[in-house]
């Protein structure tokens, strides 16, 4: 009998959408909860009293904390369908771009929480186009980080194909572009259309929102 498999998760999460999204390529079955962050639950504080946050996958009443570590873990518990390739450097090197989304993602969190125009704004915006232009330079000819198919790679950046457009609208600036950047344009839309992807994304107006009223409150904790 296989071990229970539950989640919890914000809806609106773009870390939680990972594990979604490698839980379903796996044909992982799981029980889904859904945490309030504003109040957090007596669950979520149990299973992850020091950081407090989701994801959190739970497998066989043992939980495992921080987006990526729980793909690694769900990698390694569910062999089927691998995320990573065989080769032990083409291994390597799809970790580095793993943990370059991470490490990434606060230089375009910044572009987020910086007020649209003005040298702070400018240099946040500066800042994160170049980072678009290494991913642009990565992708090269190949369909998707993975290659033909995606791995974990792509689910480490696939937040780049729903809630960055999200957060262009609410800052006021595009920087994702066709004509700057067609390649990564391109993974964009493929990605976000394959069906496994396109499932589970959420409501666009919804996190269109939610995006504007956090980009609000960081605004007004900067001032």
């Amino acid at each position: 009998m296989e071990e229970e498999v539950k989640l919890l998760g914000f809806w609106a999460s773009n870390f939680v959408q990972r594990v979604i999204w490698a839980l379903k390529l796996k044909g992982v079955e799981y029980d889904y909860i859904e945490e309030d962050i504003s109040n957090k639950s007596e669950l979520l504080l149990q299973y992850n009293p020091t950081h407090k946050k989701v994801p959190v996958l739970v497998h066989g009443g043992k939980p495992i904390s921080e987006s990526l570590i729980i793909l690694e873990y769900i990698e390694e518990t569910w062999p089927q369908t691998p995320l990573l390739p065989k080769d032990p450097y083409e291994r390597a090197l799809a970790r580095f771009w793993i943990q370059f989304a991470d490490e990434k993602i606060r230089t375009l969190g910044l572009f987020f929480a910086s007020p649209t125009g003005g040298e702070k704004g400018e240099k946040a915006a500066k800042e994160a186009a170049e980072v678009l232009k290494i991913l642009e330079e990565r992708l090269g000819n190949d369909k998707f980080f993975g290659g033909e198919t995606i791995n974990m790679v792509d689910l480490a950046h696939g937040w780049l194909a729903y809630w960055f457009e999200c957060i262009e609208i609410a800052v006021g600036l595009k920087l994702l572009e066709p004509n700057t950047l067609p390649r990564l344009h391109t993974w964009v839309q493929d990605f976000k259309q394959l069906p496994i992807i396109k499932e589970s994304l959420p409501d666009y107006d919804r996190l269109l929102i939610h995006m504007k009223s956090v980009r609000e409150k960081l605004l007004a904790m900067n001032l």
